[in-house]
């Protein structure tokens, strides 16, 4: 007739084996020594054989547990590994997910693959825009959540973090030294342009753009080729960029925060998981700067 094994004994099993000690395995395990003790007597009576040997560096496995040990250890990663697909929960649907031109491939690139690794059966679908550009969206429906950079101040939004705004500007390049001053960014609509030119009038400083067509990759290549100076989130700033300030001629910049924003009807729930993975990603981000 088939046996089954405990498995609450193999992993009391397992955890004194790799603690070679019945105490830092009650300690592991959060258990008393005695039921640690009480566990490993009941699996040696089931297979009919001692599992451990005393000796002066602590406990070590007989001969009968070199050959379980393996075994039992494939057999709680099984274990483990059918609990945690029985109870997971599934996200399914599509999710729209809006977010400015210079954080889809920096500070929220990570967030994003580890969502799709995660929630496989999620279709999602990028949306990349400028913040009151994404605003209008999320407002009208066409998309289910957003990541938008704001004012640091009052918002409708979940603050996710503050980020200075900088200058950049091509390395050992000198477009900041020109007169007016050739900025280039995203789109006229950029959030970041009122603050920006407000800098700049405050100061005295005459500027032209260069580009404001909507397109990241042709506004950042302008700074590469020294044609204009841009705008940047201080984590976002590419490489190949240098960050530039009062030393170079130009003004201050504000702290802009970066908010998420959901719907103010019922959120689906792929939605929601990712609105925590971006919580998470960012959080965890923060704490190892």
């Amino acid at each position: 007739m088939a046996r089954n094994l405990d498995t609450a004994l193999v992993r009391t099993f397992v955890t004194v084996a790799a603690t070679a000690s019945m105490t830092a395995a009650a300690n592991a395990l959060h258990v008393t020594q005695g039921a640690v003790s009480q566990q490993i007597k009941r699996l040696e009576d089931v297979i009919g054989c001692a599992l451990f040997e005393r000796d002066r560096g602590g406990l070590r496995l007989t001969a009968a547990g070199e050959r379980l040990i393996g075994k039992a250890r494939r057999l709680l990663a099984l274990n483990d590994e059918i609990w945690t697909e029985m109870t997971t929960q599934v996200f399914t649907g599509h999710v729209r997910f809006g977010l400015p031109y210079d954080l889809v491939g920096t500070l929220l690139a990570p967030v994003i693959k580890a969502y799709a690794e995660a929630c496989p059966k999620v279709e999602i679908s990028l949306v990349c825009g400028s913040s009151p550009e994404l605003a209008e969206k999320l407002a009208a429906g066409e998309i289910d959540l957003a990541v938008i950079e704001e004012p640091v101040g009052a918002t409708s939004g979940e603050c996710l973090g503050i980020e200075r705004l900088v200058w950049a500007g091509a390395k050992t390049g000198n477009a900041y030294r020109k007169r007016p001053l050739p900025i280039s960014l995203v789109a006229e609509t950029c959030a970041f342009r009122p603050v920006v030119l407000a800098a700049l009038d405050r100061q005295g400083v005459a500027w032209r753009t260069v580009f404001e067509n909507g397109n990241i990759d042709a506004a950042t290549a302008t700074a590469r080729m020294d044609l204009a100076v841009t705008a940047w989130l201080a984590s976002a700033v590419p490489a190949d960029l240098d960050i530039l300030g009062a030393d170079h001629g130009l003004p201050d910049l504000p702290s802009f925060a970066v908010n998420l924003h959901l719907p103010a009807h019922t959120v689906a729930a792929a939605t929601s998981e990712l609105a925590r993975c971006i919580r998470d990603g960012l959080t965890r981000r923060q704490q190892a700067a």
